[in-house]
């Protein structure tokens, strides 16, 4: 990599930059689009179908939050040594966590197959999205099996040169996703009409084509493999040094995830019209922020290699870009968001009292989308990156349940607020997080202990 002074122009950073955000933003954005088909197509057959797959995806959200932790501790040393040229502790790291990741996929898959009510119960008392949530629970589980191991396999190919080909695999398996549930949810050509339950089964059959297709690009020359003495025997010092990392962000991810799925427990104790308004805002945030969330994972690899490199300086600078840019990424964001709720609100299939709920959620969403942007830049991209990986755990801890979660249950079920006043107290989280996360920047709190190393 051409590494100029600082301060000085470096295209090839940012031609790197884009290489890792485009292919990392567009497949969030069609794994965001699976949410986004299973909620418009639902929304055709009736509103409860759409609100019963919406809270029943909140399982499959925490299922996803322990592979994001896993795959974010598997990015930032595959990086590191993929900087350094070290394939073989990449391939002893792979092996580790992917016998990791699989063990929880078992436990997410055996609770969705035998509890699948008293899960629904969490989210909702209404018996009618419960009973339909029991139906989607049970058929989405043998996808959990499939996901464990394939996000592990891209997540590899994504951090050693193989990020376009990471892409295409995931993107591909959202087409074909979104293809099986119109055929499946509607009954298209040879198939029947399941409804909800075609939903679920379209996701498992595209997250098993997605597991093959990982696994035999792996086996590709010059690849890195799973390969079977690493399984039975890891490396002591490796799993150290991925656990250091992995615990601080599984736990940040799971407080943040839990938290944000208490908002969903919130809102489907406010009814089926909440419900409804919620996922879809939901989604459309998803949708238009994945560009950020790119950013934020492209970026922190780049500081990942360059502190492989043990270059500070240029971690710093690149650093700055990143956050200037995130601002940026942030406000075009929101013009966008803002730009397509009116059509987002007209081709919804939704009673008049959840349209207008949506309407001002999704401007309360384009309000923060700033905050979000820097934050997830900075707390799931820079500060990992760097070796802070604590303090996303610690911020979001506070940030979401001494304030958020509280305030938010207090507002629902104590003081009775509207249904907007909830969703507003709830979403900002984000804004009361920046000027801590600004000041940690700043000062280069993030790169104290690899100083110290170095």
């Amino acid at each position: 990599m051409t590494v100029k002074s600082p301060g000085g122009s470096d295209t090839t950073f940012y031609q790197k930059l884009m290489r890792l955000v485009l292919p990392i933003a567009f497949q969030q954005f069609m794994l965001a689009a699976v949410s986004a088909s299973d909620a418009f197509m639902l929304g055709f057959v009736n509103q409860d179908s759409l609100s019963a797959a919406s809270l029943a995806g909140q399982i499959t959200f925490v299922f996803n939050l322990f592979m994001g932790g896993l795959t974010v501790g598997t990015s930032i040393l595959a990086a590191q040594y993929y900087g350094k040229g070290d394939k073989a502790s990449i391939e002893k790291i792979f092996a580790y966590v992917t016998k990791i990741s699989f063990l929880v996929s078992v436990v997410f898959f055996m609770a969705s197959m035998m509890i699948p009510e008293r899960l629904m119960r969490i989210f909702t008392p209404e018996p009618r999205l419960i009973s339909g949530g029991v139906v989607y629970l049970r058929i989405v589980a043998a996808s959990y099996l499939f996901t464990g191991i394939s996000q592990i396999f891209l997540c590899i190919l994504k951090n050693t040169g193989s990020a376009m080909k990471s892409m295409l695999i995931g993107s591909t398996s959202v087409v074909i996703n979104i293809v099986l549930n119109a055929m499946l949810i509607f009954g298209i050509g040879i198939f029947p009409e399941m409804g909800i339950a075609g939903a679920a089964l379209a996701t498992t059959i595209a997250k098993l084509i997605e597991m093959a297709w990982a696994y035999g690009e792996s086996l590709r020359p010059g690849n890195s493999r799973l390969r079977g003495n690493y399984l039975l025997h890891s490396d002591r010092l490796l799993r150290k040094d991925y656990w250091k990392y992995t615990v601080p962000m599984l736990g940040d991810y799971l407080v943040w995830g839990v938290g944000f799925s208490m908002y969903s427990v919130i809102m489907g104790h406010l009814g089926s019209d909440a419900v409804a308004a919620n996922s879809i805002a939901n989604i459309v945030k998803n949708l238009i922020v994945c560009f950020c969330t790119g950013l934020g994972n492209g970026g922190g690899i780049i500081i990942g290699n360059e502190l492989g490199r043990n270059d500070l300086e240029q971690a710093k600078k690149y650093g700055a870009i990143l956050c200037k840019m995130s601002i940026i990424s942030g406000i075009l964001s929101a013009v966008v968001l803002l730009a397509v709720s009116p059509w987002i609100i007209n081709v919804t299939e939704l009673s008049a009292q959840a349209a207008d709920y949506l309407k001002w959620m999704l401007i309360l969403c384009a309000c923060y989308m700033v905050g979000k942007s820097f934050n997830m830049t900075t707390i799931a991209g820079i500060f990992p990156a760097g070796g802070d990986a604590k303090f996303g755990l610690i911020c979001d801890a506070v940030t979401m349940w001494a304030f958020a979660v509280p305030v938010g249950l207090l507002a629902a079920f104590v003081w009775h607020l509207p249904v907007i006043a909830v969703f507003l107290i709830i979403n900002l989280d984000e804004i009361v997080k920046l000027p801590v996360v600004i000041s940690r920047y700043q000062k280069y709190g993030w790169l104290k202990n690899l100083t110290r190393e170095a």
